[in-house]
């Protein structure tokens, strides 16, 4: 069965990957296990499998929304992954790579869960694995990063824990048997304890959004984007982060079946917009291109929770929307990796001159950047646009205003850092990290398959790709 094999393929891998004796070849497990599982997920993309009825795993059509996008992520940070750790040779990669195996697995588990419970399971697994890859450098400041990355998310998990709990517990005073699959809540949602579906609401919002990074729970974002490798950066910012939505868009599924729909939607746009809001700020001052990155996916991060307030139409932009910032964010945070490792520095102070040091890589970063920025013809150009043209159908004009704002606030910061580091001339200290690392096909070609990516769904998007996003969005969204 598909939706088996995409759980198992990676976690038997991962398996593989801990008992395999040799740091030299088991990077090579990385791209095996991506080309298979991109090869899966898009098979199910083209010709979606039939959902068992109260399965708790399956291919549905949200999983069939966003799983490729996050299948396609992870093929090309693996084959990143393989020229990358044979840079760092110095340190042992059987860890490393057997929990990146494992996050795929653990990831698709998430996406594909039926069941309130098994959500909640999969995304604290997801969770844990990461924390030896955020690790994965060893020093000081990346120890204080994934300590606040396990606490600030432990805690966001145990409000989703408590939240889950309410939500039974509603479906309990309703009169429900204790099935918590998602389509028995949503079938019982009208006969659900209001109070208590709104209780869960609050903690499960508050909970799943610590996970995606919303404001003002994103404050382990920019140290752990600013210390993890740029391979983990990518896969936090484009695969965990998209685990927290789908379980936020299932969340509010249940919600506006037991008639507190209205209060969800405002709940969903004061988050987004205050997102929006604040990683503008940030980023108007930040000087350190990784932590610029971490607060424009807290800026992304709000414009999927506004899509996914907007209804029918605003969820069908907002998964657009996932899979264009996925795949610019993914070249961006690889490029970045490169920039690192080149200039031995991430301040605008001591990176200045990257596109000496790192031409190509340079370049890909400041088009990464427009991409991010919804810069045409891009893909988040087109799904940004989707997003304003649904808010204003929807009579939003303030959170259109509010929205548009942010976006151009957010658009003079990155561009201002961007530009100010590939510009200008590379410190003395910087020109002795090009002996260490040189760019190669490895490390140059996942960043461009990436951004090509982004390009292609502006350009061309697939028919079978909006079909996909609309059956999603008429699954999530209940019909007038």
């Amino acid at each position: 069965m598909t939706e088996l094999a995409l759980i198992g393929v990676p976690l038997a891998t991962a398996a593989a990957a801990f008992a395999w004796r040799s740091d030299r070849s088991r990077p090579w497990l990385l791209p095996v296990t991506g080309v298979t599982h991109a090869a899966l997920s898009l098979a199910i993309l083209v010709d979606p499998p039939g959902a068992a009825p109260g399965a708790w795993l399956a291919i549905d059509p949200v999983a069939r929304a966003v799983l490729p996008a996050v299948s396609l992520l992870f093929l090309a940070c693996s084959v990143y992954g393989v020229s990358y750790l044979r840079v760092r040779r110095e340190r042992p990669n059987r860890v490393f790579v057997g929990a990146f195996l494992a996050l795929l697995g653990l990831m698709s588990l998430a996406i594909e869960a039926q069941h309130l419970g098994l959500l909640w399971v999969a995304t604290e697994a997801a969770t844990l694995t990461t924390v030896p890859l955020l690790h994965f450098n060893g020093t000081a400041r990346a120890f204080e990063a994934t300590w606040k990355y396990l606490l600030i998310g432990g805690t966001g998990l145990a409000l989703a824990l408590l939240g889950s709990f309410c939500l039974g517990y509603a479906s309990f005073e309703g009169g429900g048997g204790g099935d918590l699959t998602f389509a028995a809540l949503v079938a019982q949602g009208s006969v659900m304890s209001r109070p208590w579906v709104l209780v869960a609401w609050v903690l499960l919002l508050a909970g799943y959004g610590t996970k995606m990074g919303l404001a003002p729970m994103h404050t382990w974002k920019p140290d752990a984007y600013g210390e993890a490798p740029g391979i983990v950066g990518a896969m936090l910012a484009g695969g965990v982060t998209t685990v927290a939505f789908v379980a936020i868009l299932r969340v509010r599924h249940v919600v506006d079946a037991a008639g507190a729909g209205d209060a969800a939607n405002r709940s969903l746009f004061a988050l987004g917009l205050f997102s929006m809001a604040v990683a503008a700020l940030f980023l108007l001052t930040t000087r350190d291109y990784k932590r610029m990155l971490a607060y424009s996916s807290v800026e992304q991060m709000g414009i999927l929770t506004i899509g996914a307030a907007l209804g029918g139409a605003g969820v069908a932009a907002a998964l657009f929307h996932l899979w264009g910032n996925s795949l610019a964010k993914g070249a961006l945070f690889l490029s970045a990796g490169n920039m690192r490792r080149l200039a031995g520095g991430r301040s605008s102070e001591e990176v200045a001159g990257l596109s000496i040091l790192a031409p190509v890589s340079a370049r890909i970063f400041v088009v990464g950047l427009l991409a991010v920025t919804a810069f045409p013809p891009f893909g988040p150009f087109f799904s940004e646009l989707l997003l304003l043209r649904a808010a204003l159908n929807a009579n939003h004009g303030l959170v259109a205003a509010g929205f548009l704002g942010a976006v151009l606030l957010s658009f003079f910061g990155l561009t201002r850092l961007g530009f100010t580091i590939v510009d200008g001339r590379p410190r003395a200290i910087s020109r002795t990290g090009r002996e260490r690392f040189r760019e190669s096909v490895g490390t140059l070609t996942p960043p461009l398959a990436l951004l090509a990516g982004s390009l292609w769904l502006g350009l061309a998007t697939p028919e079978f790709l909006r079909e996909a996003w609309l059956a999603a969005s008429r699954v999530l969204v209940m019909a007038p």
